[in-house]
């Protein structure tokens, strides 16, 4: 068996004190600049690897950070936003020494518990709060058990919790506008889940580009940003109501695509019947026929800011305490399941 090399190699190798070369491939003072570049050539042509457990007693760190996401194992299969936003936050702190837990819970209730077993034992150094909702008690319970944190697109951060924000409201104010352009004036919202942040304002976005344009907002579907749920509003909105819009934005993809596959299912033709909206910009948008207009949101890259501001959080509590970082707005990205209003 190969030997496995340690920091005794290392330290004699460079001809120092263990506790140098601990202090020097660890990031700690106590050694000068030169000794400490000689440490670490040492270590480089000596191939090692520092041990996990070995860093974490050092520096009374786990080097690891939480996610806990509260929803099915289906939505995961289906929604590609979770892989993009996971693979951010990987490319992060991967680079850093830190590696990610990733849990599930089932509902509020198993969620909490997840935090507390995370938080137990410093199991991790923070936790990514993902899909921010309502009064989320998850804001209190990291207060309450002390873990570093960091809240993904919440609608008023509060003045203690550092958070990245991409506004979606201008990416859906200009769906709604071209649409409007288009002559569309039965403009109908497939929402997500209504105590969801960022399907509130996706939602207050929609209202207030139709009131813009003189336009009433009366047809709205609350979904849950699922495929099925797509499906179901297309059947409510084609099938079940007197007043049939001319357009809908859904307010993600997958609900998207789930409304255009039902309505062909129906007898639809897309655009020149209905056209069809969504949000994230995800990959195979451009895969399905016809091709997705939507709003190109950038979840790789939010997931990346999240894990990047959480591990300044977890080194400096303080400095970081309550900053946001904000992050262009998606932009609209027109495809071919938008057109001109169909004649009446």
């Amino acid at each position: 068996m190969a030997h496995r090399v340690t920091i005794v190699d290392v330290a004699e190798r460079a001809g120092v004190a263990i506790s140098s070369a601990s202090a020097a491939l660890n990031g700690r003072p106590g050694v000068s600049d030169d000794t400490r570049e000689r440490i670490k050539e040492a270590a480089e042509e000596l191939g090692y690897v520092p041990s996990l457990r070995g860093r974490s007693l050092s520096a009374k760190k786990a080097f690891t950070i939480g996610l806990v996401v509260c929803r099915s194992p289906e939505v995961l299969e289906e929604d590609p936003f979770f892989g993009a936003f996971i693979g951010g936050v990987e490319q992060v702190i991967s680079k850093r020494g830190y590696a990610l837990v990733l849990q599930m819970a089932a509902d509020a209730d198993e969620e909490e518990s997840r935090y507390r077993d995370l938080a137990a034992g410093r199991r991790v150094d923070g936790v990514i709060l993902n899909e921010l909702r309502v009064n989320d008690s998850r804001i209190a319970l990291v207060r309450e058990l002390e873990l570093p944190a960091v809240g993904v697109n919440p609608a008023e951060p509060p003045a203690d919790l550092a958070s990245v924000h991409q506004p979606s409201a201008p990416g859906v104010k200009d769906l709604v506008d071209r649409l409007v352009g288009l002559g569309h004036t039965r403009i109908a919202h497939v929402s997500g889940p209504p105590d969801f942040v960022h399907s509130l304002e996706r939602e207050g976005a929609w209202r207030d580009a139709l009131l813009s344009a003189g336009l009433e907002p009366r047809l709205l579907i609350d979904g849950d940003f699922t495929y099925q749920g797509g499906q179901k509003a297309a059947d409510l909105l084609l099938e079940g109501t007197q007043e049939k819009p001319t357009a809908v934005v859904c307010a993600n993809d997958l609900a998207a695509a789930g409304f255009i596959i039902r309505a062909q299912e129906l007898g639809y033709s897309i655009p020149e019947q209905i056209s069809v909206s969504g949000y994230d910009g995800i990959a195979w948008g451009g895969y399905i026929r016809p091709t997705l207009t939507t709003v190109q949101a950038a979840p790789r890259e939010l997931g990346a800011a999240a894990a990047d501001l959480l591990l300044d959080v977890i080194s400096d509590p303080e400095r970081n305490k309550g900053r946001v970082v904000e992050m262009p707005p998606g932009e609209a990205l027109v495809r071919d399941s938008i057109g001109r209003v169909p004649p009446a």
